[in-house]
């Protein structure tokens, strides 16, 4: 009787066991109705709770047998939030190993060079999958949130910025701006340490200022250094950098697309540099490191001028008769009465 209760115990164990590694190895099957298993997983939930919201979905066979592995394998609290695809034949212990390691899923956001952070600010908004934790998502908000003592325009660095489900706007403004700080600091170094370098800043910060104007004056990469060069030589010489980008800036939403005389002729406009001399106040534009570098690394030159030829470059001039010659050349059957598309003296 003692041999045949043996037998029997290791029979149920055997068979016990074949059940357990038959249930750990089957491929999981996705609920009826779709092709692939998605899950969500929110920042706080508990694995215990989602395995038995699993289980009751019917694509996983025990979630007690899936605790099990966790605890045995100290992965429950690896799990880490995200939205994720299970790959076909898939199995319990896989599940695990999957969810520990982050989403599979990816999205993406991008700040755009010589756009603002207004631009920037609408593209998180419309974000798929994305935290909407800033709220109302607007350039007074981000200055607190970044927590800066000036406005907070070209401060975030354009890229593309991948995330996954349930990221928050928040961490990507945060990540954008330190981004841009990491840039900006390691071109002003380079610049500090360089020998015989001598720039009309005072910070890192009016470097950036230049770079936003770079950025907003030429879509040509060959061309920024060219540019930089010409509203350096301009500071130096106490000049006004006379740029048209800097005075839309200024008029912000009642900008309508058409430059006027009576925009350029405005003093209370701060943007206006026609009529101010020096830097805007603030950066213009979202720039990259190559404008950055740019606006620290300036091309040695003579020309003072520069005016679009209408392909995209410039035609750059070291004279106001010179310049004046080109702008009847390149401008005059592309400008209306009352707009002027180049930098001149007044």
């Amino acid at each position: 009787m003692i041999k045949k209760i043996v037998l029997l115990s290791a029979l149920l164990l055997i068979l016990f066991s074949a059940g357990i590694i038959y249930l750990v190895q089957k491929p999981l099957q996705a609920p009826a109705g779709q092709d692939v298993i998605s899950l969500q997983i929110n920042q706080g939930q508990t694995l215990s709770a989602l395995a038995y919201s699993w289980q009751q979905q019917g694509w996983l066979p025990s979630a007690r047998l899936l605790l099990l592995q966790a605890k045995l394998f100290n992965s429950a609290k690896h799990i880490k939030p995200g939205e994720y695809d299970v790959p076909e034949n898939t199995n319990m212990l896989q599940l695990l190993t999957l969810l520990t390691k982050g989403s599979n899923k990816r999205y993406r956001v991008s700040f755009i060079e010589g756009t603002q952070l207004k631009d920037a600010l609408l593209s998180l908004a419309n974000a798929e999958k994305l935290i909407q934790d800033v709220q109302p998502l607007t350039v007074a908000k981000v200055q607190t949130l970044l927590q800066l003592d000036k406005l907070p325009e070209g401060l975030i660095y354009p890229d593309t910025y991948i995330y996954q489900s349930g990221d928050s706007v928040s961490s990507i403004l945060q990540q954008s701006h330190q981004r841009l700080q990491k840039v900006l600091n390691e071109e002003w170094q380079a610049y500090e340490s360089a020998q015989g370098k001598k720039l009309p800043y005072q910070s890192a910060y009016e470097a950036l200022v230049m770079a936003s104007i770079v950025e907003k004056e030429t879509g040509q990469a060959h061309e920024r250094p060219e540019i930089a060069g010409v509203f350096i030589r301009r500071l130096q010489k106490n000049m006004r950098l006379e740029t048209d980008p800097t005075v839309i800036y200024g008029l912000g939403e009642s900008f309508d697309g058409n430059l006027r005389k009576k925009h350029l002729r405005d003093r209370s406009n701060p943007y206006n540099t026609y009529r101010n001399k020096g830097l805007p106040p603030t950066p213009i534009a979202l720039a990259g490191r190559e404008a950055i570098h740019a606006a620290l690394n300036p091309d040695a030159g003579q020309s003072l001028y520069f005016v679009a030829k209408g392909d995209g470059s410039h035609y750059f001039s070291t004279s106001l008769e010179e310049h004046n010659r080109a702008v009847r050349k390149y401008q005059i059957f592309r400008r209306s009465k009352e707009y002027r598309s180049a930098p001149a003296i007044n």
